[in-house]
């Protein structure tokens, strides 16, 4: 636990990715094999289950601490963050251990996590008595998931390919479709020849960068394959040795959720690999991205649902076909056979988008090249979007390979200018980490019958400068307070985006905006300007 917080605090103390690569590669080299491969089983942001309730550690942490309640949660919300207050308040360590990660897992966090809660807040104590402050810090958010460090997918991979020797696009690929830490895996992982893996694995997703706008004027439109840009759930579909599997990019194991796309999928020759994207489906358009979640969060889903929310796969490229691996051709000739293999299962004719309601039954489409013979044609093509339940158009080097990550001047995300309206800022609460002693998560509102009705919450957008003017406006001018949310006077607005809204029942406003953010702060407005729920509900496509 000694090296592993160190680590974790080395990490957290730079922003340089030479250092952090060299800070991994130490790590690695010093420790065993079964804590190297806990670590990355961390790093790569995986959780352990179940977690402690948080509320067994505010009770834990305000009787080790002997302070009364109150005192814990305005530490807390001074703070403001509950694994840093926890191991501030406790008393320093009366004892050590020089027990490692792994050991710890083994035998501290396993029994720790199934226990009943009144024999978690004994162990807890314990276990807070054996750590230094940084320990006990990292121990803290390992048990709540909270653990989080800046480091890239990217670099760890990285980090471990220049330690090891092994190319770092064979490591991406093995640490894929799920890591399970153990000596083997570790062995696995750096094996200098070519290991057998799982069936499931999928590949490392290529992504896209913003457009830049030096693009238009330095590279020929002639140049890229144009495609839309889908707001569903990027996934990889796979048949291998007889077997099916549906991957998210979030490497989450989607089988049982689709099961219109899987059954599409048994069609498949064994080693094929499609990239794409799932999309709720009806009438040849996609639904809002609110019906796709109702599936996303159902890992069985019942007759009724499959029947209000069928499901397509978008199919865009073609990874791996009866086994060969095709990642290393240029994009142009991995289309070409996308669209063959997709003609050839649709028994002849082609199976390509047309965005027309009585054609395109299957639930596995190829997703359509746009056509353009300028940028200026493609910008009136893309400004058409919306109306078919796109967010812009994905630009591709015809000549790109499949690459690991995201990988610049080959894929381009070229997205429609966001939604956006005036709103009041209306509620305010401290933000995390650094931000936590200043207000920065706020709450927005805007007009309906002649009352501020509530609608986003947005946290980004403003540089430091403006954070700091906002958060010195908020102290002067807060009416009342519910616990850590501070109910301010009517009167600040701001510029809010957002990529798209929809109707909810969740929400008071009866309308859901998707990553709203701040674009600016509008002084030249009064809170009377501010925008209207009837106009934001105009923006709907129903």
């Amino acid at each position: 636990m000694k090296d592993f917080a160190e680590m974790f605090q080395s990490l957290d103390e730079t922003t340089k990715t030479s250092v952090k690569t060299e800070i991994l590669k130490n790590y690695f080299g010093r420790v065993e094999a079964a804590e190297a491969a806990h670590a990355i089983y961390f790093l790569l942001g995986n959780k352990l289950r179940p977690r402690v309730p948080t509320r067994v550690l505010r009770n834990a942490a305000i009787h080790l601490a002997a302070i009364p309640e109150w005192l814990f949660e305005e530490t807390y919300q001074w703070v403001g963050d509950l694994a840093e207050t926890i191991a501030a308040v406790v008393p320093p360590a009366i004892n050590s251990t020089e027990e490692n990660l792994t050991q710890w897992i083994e035998t501290r966090l396993s029994p720790l996590l199934q226990a009943d809660p009144g024999v978690q807040q004994q162990l807890l104590i314990d276990y807070w008595m054996q750590l230094d402050r940084g320990q006990r810090f990292v121990f803290n958010k390992l048990i709540t998931g909270n653990f989080r460090v800046g480091v890239s997918d990217k670099l760890i991979t990285r980090a471990l390919s220049d330690w090891s020797g092994v190319e770092a696009d064979v490591i991406a690929h093995r640490l894929m479709g799920g890591w399970v830490p153990s000596p083997k895996a570790m062995e696995d992982l750096l094996a200098k020849d070519a290991q057998e893996f799982s069936p499931s694995r999928p590949y490392p997703f290529c992504l896209a960068h913003a457009v830049s706008e030096t693009l238009f004027t330095s590279e020929s439109c002639e140049r890229y394959i144009a495609e839309w840009k889908w707001d569903g759930i990027r996934a990889q579909m796979i048949r291998r040795q007889g077997e099916i599997f549906i991957w998210s990019r979030g490497e989450e194991l989607l089988n049982g959720r689709f099961p219109e796309v899987e059954n599409q999928a048994a069609k498949f020759p064994n080693g094929t690999v499609l990239d794409g994207e799932i999309l709720a489906w009806r009438h040849g358009r996609p639904l809002p991205f609110a019906q796709l979640q109702r599936r996303i969060q159902r890992k069985k889903v019942g007759v009724k649902l499959l029947a209000e929310v069928p499901v397509v796969f978008l199919a865009f490229d073609l990874l791996e076909w009866q086994g060969t691996d095709l990642r290393h051709l240029p994009l142009d000739q991995r289309r070409d056979r996308l669209t063959d293999f997709l003609r050839e299962l649709n028994g002849g004719t082609d199976n390509v988008v047309t965005f027309e309601a009585d054609r395109n039954a299957t639930n596995l489409l190829e997703s359509p090249i746009v056509q353009g013979v300028s940028w200026d044609d493609l910008a009136r093509v893309r400004s058409t979007a919306r109306e078919l339940g796109a967010e812009g158009l994905m630009l591709k080097d015809r000549k790109s390979r499949y690459e690991v990550g995201r990988v610049s001047q080959t894929w381009w995300k070229w997205k429609l200018d966001p939604y956006s309206l005036d709103a009041v800022l209306l509620y305010a609460q401290r933000g995390h980490g650094r931000r936590a002693a200043l207000y920065t998560d706020y709450t927005f509102a805007i007009w309906s019958d002649g009352k501020l009705v509530p609608f986003a919450k947005a946290y980004s957008g403003l540089d430091d400068a403006e954070i700091k003017k906002v958060d010195r406006w908020i102290r002067e001018n807060t009416i009342q307070k519910f616990g850590p949310v501070h109910e301010v006077k009517p009167f600040l607005v701001m510029e809010v985006a957002f990529e798209n809204v929809q109707h909810s029942s969740r929400h008071k406003s009866g309308v859901a905006v998707r990553f709203p953010r701040i674009v600016r702060i509008r002084d030249d407005k009064r809170p009377e300007d501010a925008d209207s729920l009837e106009g934001l509900k105009a923006m709907i496509r129903d």
